[in-house]
């Protein structure tokens, strides 16, 4: 079940980009015990999807006995992460020192939107802040507009979360080498910056502006757009290569003649203003008919609820059914080691004693540490 099958990990429960960074491991098999700071006594389990495949744990890392749980269990985990803020983990006296004292092995995986130092890293900030800070921000909106947020997929997500779970496996590797742990700072200022590489490239070869809206890839040309549709929805056009481009005006039955010249900047406002009155005249199921599986590089442009229903994704099955929640499936898909939800999200603190138990706890131990308030 999924390629990191027999890995422990454990997650100090956070929210957003921490949760989904443990959601990646336990899709791809890991245990991932989520140490949450306080049980839900009525045993709520929230539709939540960064939850699933996780069992929770309630302590009270205010009490030394709570402390002393945690550092017990990191003992027997491969790994732990966290995304507080820096200095935190450390007052909690569960910081890198502790944890790799009780087990020199371990993986000690740190998420913050700054990093874990540098001028602004105590500061408090969102994924906005983060992809601003980056030049991000800046590259995404139209021409003569102000930037657009890309949700908050590119900071949280795609510059925290996964570049902490792609950093924490790599350290996992090298451990197995090495038998030595190591501590990774994942700051989503750095992760987005990563993203950009592209772009950076594109600039230094002269074929990328700042100027925002201007370039092929963030709305400056007609081939690489956005377009409505008679009925009100919209389709997607990424007509790059010169190929893909003539089979547009194919299967559009424009005059390549008239659109010739695919590439002229100057002619990219005339050319788009002529694709909207285009593309408004059939519906975005006509313009599925005409185009779609093509290599003119088309697709609808779906909602999250029209999404699961489309014939590619039912064929791929992109997404499942857990808990009677439609939610995206686990990602990439592998030849043997195939990975799965094994249940969905589960309340705070709902397996305390199991894990416990399941780590070497016993019975006794457990009616203790409830008695002192250590866990809940």
């Amino acid at each position: 079940m999924g390629p990191l099958q027999g890995l422990k990990i454990i997650e100090v429960a956070g929210i957003g980009p921490g949760p989904f960074c443990g959601m990646l491991l336990a899709d791809m098999g890991a245990e991932v015990i989520s140490v949450e700071r306080a049980a839900d006594p009525f045993k709520t389990r929230a539709p939540d999807c960064a939850r699933r495949g996780k069992r929770s744990i309630a302590l009270n890392l205010k009490s030394k006995e709570g402390v002393e749980t945690l550092l017990q269990l990191v003992e027997g985990a491969d790994a732990i992460f966290e995304g507080f803020r820096p200095g935190v983990m450390e007052k909690l006296g569960v910081g890198p020192e502790e944890c790799m004292a009780r087990n020199p092995k371990l993986i000690f995986g740190r998420m913050t939107g700054w990093g874990q130092y540098g001028p602004m890293s105590k500061a408090a900030g969102h994924d906005i802040n983060y992809i601003a800070l980056t030049g991000a921000l800046h590259a995404v909106g139209r021409s003569n507009e102000k930037p657009v947020p890309p949700l908050n997929i590119v900071g949280d997500f795609g510059g925290g979360g996964m570049f902490l779970a792609f950093g924490m496996v790599c350290a996992l590797l090298e451990a197995q080498k090495s038998g030595k742990g190591q501590v990774i700072d994942a700051a989503m200022t750095d992760g987005s910056a990563m993203l950009m590489t592209f772009f950076h490239s594109m600039q230094a070869m002269g074929m990328w502006s700042t100027q925002r809206g201007t370039n092929f890839f963030d709305s400056g040309a007609h081939y690489y757009e956005v377009y409505e549709t008679l009925d009100g929805k919209y389709i997607s056009l990424g007509s790059v290569e010169p190929q893909f481009y003539a089979l547009l005006m194919e299967k559009a039955e424009l005059s390549a003649e008239a659109f010739a010249d695919q590439n002229n900047k100057e002619k990219w406002p005339e050319f788009k203003t002529k694709f909207e009155a285009i593309f408004k005249t059939k519906t975005q199921a006509e313009w599925c008919d005409i185009m779609e599986g093509s290599d003119v590089c088309f697709a609808p442009v779906l909602d999250m609820n029209e999404a699961p229903k489309h014939p590619h994704n039912i064929a791929r099955n992109t997404y499942i059914d857990v808990d009677g929640m439609t939610q995206p499936a686990p990602a990439p898909r592998f030849s043997r080691t195939e990975p799965e939800v094994a249940f969905g999200a589960h309340a705070n603190g709902e397996d305390t004693d199991e894990v416990l138990g399941d780590w070497g706890f016993s019975e006794e131990q457990i009616a203790q540490l409830r008695e002192k308030n250590a866990i809940s």
